[in-house]
């Protein structure tokens, strides 16, 4: 379908001379006068084309007609004198037949989804499922189970008893949810995010959705502080505080107790919201604010706080839903409130005005720029080194294990008994590097490597000797019983010397300590599950 506008002047002229006569009749939409032709070019030239790159006009085929679009647009441009920004909110709202291309949902229309193979190089939209102040969510016909999530160029807070356009909000918004759930799920955190697919929409998992907000705090600030004149501004709560509210815009989304969202017994598909499921969705909203706190800290940002909604997917997962975005949390730079780059700033505005709102668009894109930079690449690295090439099924487990935390993994070959020299040179060769390295030594019978190694190096060592059903026990003494001045710590499985490594290297990375905080969770909520599938009270 053709979607490109007309470029110039010199055509558009051409198309109002064509149509003059008939401009008066269908289009004309208020008593005022109608412009001549030379003020509806003057007006088509001072940047409303912005409209044709929103909008498609389309007759009875779903063909565009440049004709009715070119007066409409020029009269509407003549009526808001310029002002795009309401023109395109007018179209919209008054006029069935204009839509938003990123979000129109006749059954004919059909996005370019060339880079996402899974789902085709074009996706139907089906009926519009919910809309919110923000947010529209769409159904997906020719994909089960999937939705589009629609961004509005739309700012609200109180309940929406505040509320603006804000030009360029929904790509803002878009560019830093989908940024923060490829983030969140590279560390391993579950959700329904799928990909994005323009630059005011995302694909999703569709999601019955659990009227709760989980609310997580390190800073005592805001509407904490009304409730808790006691407390005063700064507190930091340690660990974070964890508040839950019941999602009722027409009581202001009352604060509920964990027992009192317990009693409620909500119910989302075929999944009960009962202890254990509350629970787990605390914990996870715990580990998710920690996870994007120690990110946003590398940036010497301070995530304050932050507000989360989970959903339960077609297989019956609880999975963090919604959407991500400055909407979302309080984060001051530096630590320094009066730098605060959130909705806050909006929120404390006594008057809205056009500065006022430019002031909130260039925060919310001051964050939209710097959340890419959160995924980083490694920045540390293990080196595994073996006595003998034999060992090195036992090296690619612990290699194995290192990469699943995003630790890069490297296995040498080199004996400290039988090429002393050539083993303290590779030392030499990782340390001169400067990159922050942890050393594995996997050494059986006597184990001389690791305590060369650890002797040797100012990076630590772990021990990590193939343990044998004959001498094992005799063996692992080498290991455990080392000379003094040396620190080597020593421990059986490859899998557990995997997760020591990123454990140390987590303190120079933190997307190393995501993953680790996200396995933590998840080895958590496993119990959890099995212990409620076992238990009589299920």
């Amino acid at each position: 379908m053709e979607t490109s506008g007309v470029d110039n002047v010199a055509k558009v002229e051409e198309i109002v001379e064509t149509v003059e006569d008939g401009f008066e009749g269908s289009y004309e939409t208020s008593d005022e006068p109608l412009p001549k032709r030379p003020k509806l070019l003057d007006f088509w030239g001072k940047g409303t084309s912005v409209v044709w790159d929103n909008f498609g006009f389309f007759d009875e085929d779903g063909v565009i007609d440049k004709t009715k679009a070119v007066c409409k647009i020029c009269y509407m441009a003549y009526k808001y004198k310029g002002n795009t920004s309401c023109l395109l909110q007018h179209l919209s709202r008054k006029h069935p037949e204009t839509r938003p291309v990123s979000s129109r949902i006749e059954k004919k229309e059909k996005i370019d989804l060339s880079q996402t193979p899974d789902f085709g190089d074009t996706l139907l939209l089906g009926d519009k499922l919910v809309e919110g102040k923000t947010k529209a969510v769409y159904d997906l016909p020719d994909h089960a189970g999937y939705v589009l999530i629609q961004s509005k160029d739309r700012i609200t807070c109180g309940d929406g008893d505040r509320a603006h356009d804000l030009e360029g909000k929904a790509e803002i918004s878009t560019t830093t949810a989908c940024a923060i759930f490829e983030l969140l799920q590279n560390a391993g955190i579950k959700s329904h995010f799928v990909r994005k697919v323009s630059e005011t929409a995302f694909i999703a998992s569709k999601c019955s959705m659990i009227p709760l907000e989980w609310i997580t705090r390190r800073v005592a600030t805001g509407s904490f502080l009304r409730r808790h004149p006691q407390v005063k501004e700064g507190y930091k709560f340690a660990p974070p505080k964890l508040e839950i509210c019941y999602k009722d815009d027409a009581n202001h989304d009352p604060i509920w107790s964990f027992e009192e969202c317990v009693e409620a017994r909500l119910k989302k598909g075929r999944v009960l919201i009962d202890r254990d499921e509350l629970d787990i969705m605390a914990k996870t909203t715990v580990a998710i604010f920690e996870i994007l706190e120690r990110c946003w800290s590398a940036l010497d940002c301070s995530l304050i706080d932050m507000k989360i909604e989970f959903g339960v997917d077609g297989e019956g997962q609880i999975v963090l839903a919604d959407i991500i975005d400055s909407d979302s949390w309080r984060l001051w730079p530096s630590g320094d409130k009066r730098l605060m780059k959130d909705k806050q700033v909006y929120r404390e505005l006594k008057e809205v005005t056009e500065e006022g709102l430019n002031t909130v668009r260039r925060n919310f894109e001051w964050v939209a720029e710097r959340v890419p930079l959160l995924l980083t690449k490694p920045s540390a690295r293990a080196v595994v080194i073996m006595g003998s090439p034999n060992d090195v099924t036992h090296c690619e487990k612990i290699r194995t294990t290192c990469k699943s935390f995003g630790v890069p993994c490297e296995l040498r070959v080199s004996s400290a008994h039988k090429g002393t020299d050539e083993t303290l040179k590779i030392l030499a060769e990782y340390e001169g590097e400067g990159i922050p390295t942890v050393f594995v030594a996997v050494a059986g019978r006597s184990n001389g490597l690791g305590p060369v190694l650890a002797a040797n190096a100012t990076w630590p060592v772990i021990n990590c000797p193939p343990m044998s059903s004959d001498w094992g026990v005799q063996d692992i003494w080498s290991s455990l019983r080392l000379p003094s001045g040396m620190g080597c710590s020593t421990v059986i499985h490859p899998e557990t010397a995997g997760i020591h490594v990123a454990q140390i290297l987590s303190m120079f990375d933190h997307m190393i300590w995501s993953r680790l905080r996200a396995k933590q969770l998840y080895t958590l909520v496993n119990l959890k599950r099995a212990d409620k599938k076992i238990r009589d009270d299920k």
